[in-house]
């Protein structure tokens, strides 16, 4: 009985889902649809994610999964500050109790280029793993995907999975090895996605690689690991899961993307916005407005802290298949066009604008441009945000969600804007530049945009306050 009480309140929290803005209004028509090749749109979309297993000290389960796959020879990828601290160490610990052989590669770049990812490749390689454990935040676990994709495909052309238009987007067809993802920031939702994004240094953008196939075997969260972020990666990982959330809701439709593929396997990873998405987006949006803030001010709130780690899985598994839009593509370029800027809390040795900063600088003047293509969603993020949207106006729904993360990012001590990190307006026209490549997420909008419109939106988020 319990059971199917579940069931019927799965299907509610999917009819409440479904929304009558103008760019969700056919979203999820139950009509019937003619083949994939008889229509210009999609039809369908397919949800996929690593299996989870969240619990604190869990780490300790490593190296028994590894010998459940039957690994010989694994790979251990982290980066050169990880390797001191106790997430690296409980795997070190797991992997001496069960004697598993492994190699380490502690190079792994924060913010990693299209040159560092080459590099573990490499290594990959020459190491003739059978399995990879990435112990680490995005960057870590990224980078590893990277590694286990290339080394399985070892006459493939770097280029060749790259995404369009820098790469050739090539379909993953072969088989990848066992990867296990342990993060330790809780933001990027790496290890329930097959994505895997660089700094393409040439261009000086972000581009990436997005393929089902890239999917880490399990993601191994373990909240334990939380404890050692210092406040400001702290936010900054929030930040990621909290553009994460709202982007995916906000994203176009699935079954208004186009093409509609001809073949099951060009169906792209980030579909739009769908109803079982939607549910996953908008429960990681309630924890982050109630336990970030938590989590920054008090590095030892557990339950602060583990609930985040939470969070961005299921804005993982959301975003993992709907998709974001303007405020990530916008973000590459302000983070590939860094000049001076060093984020405070991170131990690097060059310039950075973390991630999650670079995504939610854009998000009061993003949300105010996209707004009026669903201001039902809009109106309900503000209100899961904290502000008080009884009686307030459908058109007024993108300055509302704006002046309630202004007053959330004012909260939470974010640089002022972009010239806070070193951009004038001068750098405008290299920004946009740098999005326009952007178009495996930016097509997402739920508004069509222009060159014109990117550059009032970077405009616009010169200055925050």
């Amino acid at each position: 009985m319990a059971g199917r009480d579940r069931a019927i309140e799965l299907l509610r929290q999917l009819q409440r889902a479904s929304c009558r803005c103008p760019a969700h209004s056919q979203s999820y028509s139950q009509a019937p649809h003619p083949s994939a090749c008889g229509k210009t749109t999609d039809y369908a979309f397919e949800m996929a994610c690593s299996n989870i297993r969240y619990g604190e000290g869990v780490t300790k389960e490593l190296s028994m999964d590894l010998q459940n796959m039957g690994a010989r020879n694994v790979c251990l990828m982290t980066d050169k500050n990880l390797v001191k601290l106790p997430p690296v160490k409980a795997v070190l610990n797991s992997f001496s109790k069960h004697n598993i052989n492994f190699k380490l590669y502690n190079k792994v770049r924060v913010e990693p280029t299209d040159a560092s990812f080459k590099e573990a490749i490499d290594f990959a390689k020459k190491g003739d793993f059978d399995a990879y454990v990435a112990v680490g935040g995005g960057s870590v676990i990224d980078t590893c995907k990277a590694a286990n994709l290339y080394s399985s495909n070892p006459e493939a052309d770097f280029l060749d999975f790259v995404n369009a238009p820098i790469g050739k987007g090539k379909p993953v067809t072969t088989a990848l090895k066992p990867l296990i993802a342990v993060p330790t920031t809780s933001g990027t939702g790496s290890e329930t996605t097959g994505v895997a994004v660089f700094d393409f240094e040439h261009l000086k953008a972000k581009t990436g690689i997005a393929s089902r196939a890239l999917r880490p075997t399990l993601g191994m969260v373990d909240p334990l690991h939380t404890l050692h972020l210092p406040q400001r990666v702290a936010a900054n990982s929030g930040f990621d899961v909290l553009c994460h959330a709202l982007e995916s809701y906000t994203a176009l439709p699935y079954n208004m993307r186009s093409p509609c593929p001809t073949n099951p396997i060009n169906r792209p990873a980030y579909q739009g916005s769908n109803p079982i998405s939607d549910v996953w987006s908008k429960h990681a949006l309630h924890i982050l407005a109630k336990y970030l803030k938590r989590a920054v001010k008090d590095p030892g709130d557990l339950e602060a802290r583990s609930s985040m780690h939470l969070a961005s899985v299921f804005a993982g598994i959301g975003f993992g298949n709907a998709g974001v839009h303007l405020c990530h593509g916008m973000s590459y370029p302000i983070a590939g066009l860094v000049k001076t800027y060093h984020a405070k809390d991170y131990v690097v040795d060059h310039p950075l604008v973390p991630h999650g900063l670079s995504v939610v600088l854009t998000s009061p003047a993003v949300f105010t441009f996209t707004g009026p293509m669903c201001p039902e969603r809009h109106l309900e993020a503000a209100a899961i945000l904290g502000a008080n949207i009884r009686n307030r106006k459908r058109e007024d729904a993108g300055l509302i969600l704006a002046d309630t993360l202004r007053k959330f990012l004012f909260e939470l001590d974010v640089d002022d804007g972009l010239g806070a990190v070193g951009y004038t307006k001068d750098d405008i026209p290299a920004l946009v530049k740098g999005t326009i490549p952007q178009e495996r997420v930016t097509k997402l909008a739920p508004r069509p945009h222009t060159e014109e419109d990117l550059t009032n939106l970077f405009e616009a988020s010169m200055k925050i306050y």
